[in-house]
C-alpha cells in the first residue's frame, strides 16, 4: 500500500482496535473512547471491513481477539507510542537541550553584546550549539527564513514588517581617544571633530550617513580607517591622534579595558533602536522561545546600563 492510500484510510480506527484488544469488551472500550456502545460497535464493523478479518469472536460477555488482531496490536505499539510522545506538549529543559541555533548579529552586537550574553546562556544550557554570523540587513527576511538563521540582533533596516520583533534598547555613538591625545582632558568641539583623523569602528552605512548628514556643510574629516573590529584602530593609536568613532556601548567597554577616554559627539544624532528579529517558522519552538527570552532579557539589561 502506498502512502497516499494510507492517507485515505481512517487511521483513528487503529487506535480503537488497540483499546478493543486491551478491554475485550465493546462496553468498556466505548467508555475509554467516550462513545456510545452502538457507535463503538459500528467502529468494530468498520475495522473488520478495513482489515478484512473478523478480529474478535464472542465468548460469553467477552471478546476474544483473533491472532491477526493480536499481531496488529503488537505492531501498533511502537508507532502509537511515538505519536503519543510527539503530540504530548513538551516542557523545555535547558540542561537537556542539544539544539543548534544560529544568531545573526551586527559587528557591534558581536563585540559588545554577545560576549556578555553567552556565559549565562551556556551555564543554563551547556549542551546547545550556537553559531554567530554577520547580519545581512538588506536580505534579513531571507536570512531568517530560507537561509536558516534563527534570530537577528540589529537595528531595523529594510523589509522587517513581516518579521516578529522585540525591542531591545537604544544604541548611541561616541568618540574614543587615547589618554595621550591632545583632547583627552578637554571637551570635544565640532572643530576638533572635523580636524582630527578618524577611525570608524562597527558603524553601518546607515549610521555613517547620519554622521555625515550632521556635519553637512563642513569639510569631512580624514578617515584613516574603517573596520569592523576595534583592535585594528587601537593598533594605530601610537601613530595617529585618532578619534575612534564607534557605538557607545563598545566605547565604554574599550575605555574600561584599555584605559582610554570617551567623549560624546559634539552634535546630536538620534539613538538607534536595536531589536531582536525572528521569522514565524521559529515562533512556537520551545528551544527558540527560551533562547529568545534569554537573549532579549540580557541585551535589554546591557543596553539599559
Amino acid at each position: 500500500m502506498e502512502l497516499e492510500d494510507i492517507y485515505r484510510q481512517d487511521l483513528s480506527l487503529l487506535i480503537a482496535l488497540q483499546i478493543l484488544v486491551e478491554e475485550c469488551s465493546v462496553t468498556r472500550a466505548a467508555k475509554r473512547l467516550h462513545l456510545s456502545q452502538s457507535a463503538t460497535s459500528r467502529i468494530l464493523a468498520r475495522l473488520r471491513e478495513m482489515l478484512n478479518d473478523p478480529l474478535f469472536s464472542r465468548v460469553g460477555q467477552r471478546l476474544v481477539p483473533t491472532q491477526f488482531a493480536l499481531d496488529c496490536y503488537q505492531q501498533l505499539q511502537q508507532p502509537t507510542g511515538q505519536l503519543i510522545e510527539m503530540l504530548t506538549p513538551k516542557v523545555f529543559v535547558p540542561e537537556a537541550c542539544k539544539q543548534k541555533f544560529t544568531i545573526a548579529a551586527t559587528d557591534y552586537a558581536m563585540q559588545a553584546l554577545v560576549p556578555f550574553i553567552l556565559p549565562d546562556i551556556y551555564r543554563k544550557a551547556p549542551n546547545i550549539q550556537l553559531e554567530i554570523i554577520p547580519v545581512q540587513h538588506k536580505e534579513m527576511q531571507s536570512q531568517l527564513s530560507a537561509q536558516g538563521a534563527d534570530m537577528a540582533i540589529c537595528r531595523a533596516i529594510g523589509q522587517t514588517l513581516q518579521l516578529n520583533q522585540e525591542f531591545l534598547g537604544k544604541v548611541g555613538v561616541s568618540c574614543l581617544l587615547s589618554p595621550a591625545h591632545p583632547l583627552a582632558n578637554s571637551e570635544l568641539t565640532l572643530e576638533d571633530y572635523l580636524h582630527y583623523p578618524h577611525a570608524t569602528i562597527a558603524i553601518s552605512d546607515g549610521v555613517k550617513a547620519l554622521l555625515d548628514a550632521a556635519i553637512s556643510g563642513h569639510q569631512a574629516p580624514t578617515e584613516r580607517l574603517r573596520t569592523s573590529h576595534l583592535d585594528s584602530a587601537l593598533a594605530l593609536l601610537p601613530f595617529h591622534e585618532l578619534l575612534i568613532i564607534l557605538p557607545a556601548g563598545m566605547a565604554q567597554l574599550a575605555a574600561s579595558k584599555h584605559r582610554l577616554r570617551v567623549k560624546p559627539l559634539p552634535f546630536e544624532i538620534p539613538a538607534l533602536d536595536y531589536n531582536l528579529f525572528w521569522h514565524s517558522r521559529c515562533e512556537l519552538d520551545k528551544g527558540q522561545q527560551w533562547l529568545r527570552k534569554e537573549v532579549a532579557t540580557a541585551t535589554q539589561r546591557l543596553l539599559a546600563d
